[in-house]
């Protein structure tokens, strides 16, 4: 039996596209998650002009339509998202947190690309900042190397799809 739960990343993954959709609103915060991905990715050798496209949104609202048309789009193998949503005084973080992880899932869903969510949804700013501080912990390296693991995922599926059909 195989294990797919790996945390390694047992492939080539010079070849991949990586779209990251990063929300600029609390940018002090989320350019430190895409400054993560970019590590990340960096560190598994998805890297070059062509390997990665920033794609930089409004809010964290509009981060599920610019994931789906970047995915729809056939450009990518997967897409990672970056935001970061901090608690206020009204339900606007309870809606928005929302909408958006349910317009990531069901943009993954409807492309069928992989789509990995690293939008923070802190109570602080300080909060924001711990997830977004350097190393493995960042969320954006997590969202990356996530998107990279599930890229390999679905190529073990076709393989095994491929090998049983033909």
């Amino acid at each position: 039996m195989k294990d797919t739960s790996s945390n390694d990343v047992d492939f080539v993954v010079s070849s991949l596209r990586i779209g990251i959709v990063v929300s600029v609103y609390h940018s002090s915060v989320t350019k430190l998650l895409r400054d993560g991905a970019l590590a990340a990715l960096n560190s598994v050798d998805v890297c070059g002009d062509d390997a990665v496209t920033v794609i930089n949104v409004p809010g964290a609202f509009e981060i599920p339509f610019a994931a789906r048309r970047a995915a729809e789009s056939g450009s990518f193998d997967a897409i990672v998202c970056l935001g970061c949503l901090i608690r206020g005084e009204t339900p606007h973080f309870e809606y928005i947190a929302s909408a958006v992880a349910h317009g990531v899932m069901a943009a993954s869903q409807v492309t069928g690309v992989p789509i990995t969510f690293g939008v923070l949804t802190t109570n602080t700013p300080a909060e924001a900042m711990t997830r977004a501080g350097e190393g493995a912990s960042n969320k954006g390296w997590e969202a990356a190397i996530s998107a990279v693991q599930l890229v390999e995922i679905a190529r073990n599926f076709k393989k095994t799809s491929k090998e049983t059909n033909g």
